[in-house]
Order: structure tokens, then C-alpha cells, then sequence
């Protein structure tokens, strides 16, 4: 079945039965250690419990990653390969900035949000910022990646210890860049535990951020259909965001 069928069936029943997922790494590989020194491992605590996403670092000051990983608090975890080993930065987060518009209930839209660290991130070479997309970058890019740490299979909850990384191919569909998205197809790709990580491609900068994957009940013989953020729609955002709400003293 075609693509935009199955995104038209998506649009239906986002509201309806709940199948969007927030997001996991299926049937990729281990990173090259420290290869990806812009990811971030957010620690979330909501309420009594501690959850995980993912980020990637923008500038000294400020992560990126998605709206529906808002917490009570956070920590930003830099330079990071396997989370169980010590040595990585851990810096809490000051203050958060979802989109305004961020929508949590049916489509899942504007799904974008910069968190304020409450000191600068030490750059070294396991941990640098990611440029991003322009706001004139819109076009279909190839050759994307993403990366986290996230379960690798369907078959667990567990996190990997390890960074792990997959290839996608970006589909170009109409629904997709309505809701400001690029969108891929296929088993092979984000999925539940990366959510708020980057979509990398070809010029190595940062095009999308996870947002989520549609799984469609069985037996329908369909697709999981990955959504991304696309960054270029929100850049005049992100950059007044960095350079006024920013303007906040560290601790």
C-alpha cells in the first residue's frame, strides 16, 4: 500500500486508538564510540520516576530535543557512549522552552523543545555542538542517520548501554510537510526510548528531531511510519529563543 494511503489512515486514527510510540533504535548498529559527540542522554524525572530521552547539544548553553519529553526536572548526560560507565558531563537543566503550539493530543505536532542548561557544557571531542538545518533548507535530504539509546528489537524494554545508530531514506509526502515533518518508512529505524534525538544527514547537520513512529494493528499488512521535526520550519524560533529567553544568568 502506498505511503500516503497509510498517512491518511494516521491522520484517522492518531485521536482514536493511541498507536504512536515515542521512540527506539530497531535494527541498527553500535556507533563508533564517541563518533556522535553532539547526543545527548536526558535523565527526566516525572514525579516519582525516572525516564529517559535523548537531545542533541545546540550550543554551550542549550539542548534540543522533543516537546512530549517534558519532565518535572532534568539532567543533560554529555559525552556519552555506554550511560553505565562514569566520566560523562552532568548538567541539570535551568529551564525548558516547548513550542508554544506543541500539540499532545491526536497528531502529534510542533513536537520541538530547547532545554537551558544551568552551566555551559565543557566542549571537548566527545562533546561538540551539531549545526542545523537552514530555515531556506526544506528540500527532501538523503542519506539521513539517527542515533540513541533506545531498545534494539521489538522484543524488549531494556535500553541498550551502547549508542546505537541506523540509516533511513526520507519519503516525500504531502500529509508530512503539512505537519512539518519529514517522515520515513519500515521496520528499520526510530521507534519507543529515542525520542528527541537529531536526523542527520548528508552535510552532517541536524535536519529533524524524533518525534515518533506510527504502529498499525496487526493484521494490516502496513508499515511503521517514523516522524521527524523539521527544523528548517522552526529555525527564526530556535533563534529567538537562544537569544532572548536565553538572556538568564547561570546559577
Amino acid at each position: 500500500m502506498h505511503l500516503q494511503h497509510t498517512l491518511v489512515m494516521l491522520v484517522l486514527v492518531l485521536s482514536l486508538d493511541g498507536q504512536v510510540h515515542t521512540v527506539e533504535i530497531i535494527g541498527g548498529h553500535e556507533a563508533v564510540p564517541h563518533s556522535r559527540p553532539y547526543m545527548v542522554l536526558l535523565e527526566r524525572r516525572v514525579h516519582s520516576t525516572t525516564k529517559y530521552c535523548d537531545g542533541f547539544l545546540l550550543n554551550e548553553d542549550f539542548v534540543i530535543t522533543a516537546a512530549h519529553c517534558q519532565a518535572n526536572s532534568y539532567d543533560a548526560l554529555l559525552g556519552v557512549h555506554n550511560y553505565h560507565k562514569h566520566g560523562q558531563q552532568k548538567i541539570s537543566v535551568e529551564q525548558e522552552f516547548p513550542h508554544k503550539d506543541y500539540n499532545k493530543t491526536g497528531r502529534m505536532t510542533n513536537d520541538i523543545m530547547l532545554l537551558k542548561l544551568s552551566t555551559k557544557a565543557n566542549v571537548t571531542d566527545f562533546v561538540k555542538p551539531i549545526g542545523l538545518a537552514g530555515a531556506g533548507d526544506r528540500s527532501l535530504p538523503q542519506h539521513c542517520l539517527v542515533s540513541g539509546w533506545g531498545t534494539k528489537s521489538n522484543t524488549t524494554n531494556r535500553m541498550t548501554s551502547n549508542l546505537m545508530e541506523v540509516n533511513v531514506t526520507l519519503v516525500e509526502e504531502a500529509i508530512c510537510n503539512q505537519d512539518h515533518l519529514y517522515c520515513s518508512e519500515g521496520d528499520t529505524g526510530p521507534a519507543p526510548g529515542d525520542s528527541g534525538g537529531p536526523l542527520v544527514c548528508e552535510d552532517s547537520r541536524a535536519y529533524g528531531v524524533v518525534s515518533f513512529t506510527y504502529k498499525p494493528h496487526p493484521p494490516a499488512n502496513l508499515k511503521p511510519i517514523h516522524g521527524f521535526t523539521r527544523i528548517a520550519d522552526y529555525k527564526a524560533w530556535i533563534d529567538w529563543t537562544v537569544a532572548f529567553k536565553g538572556k538568564i544568568s547561570h546559577k
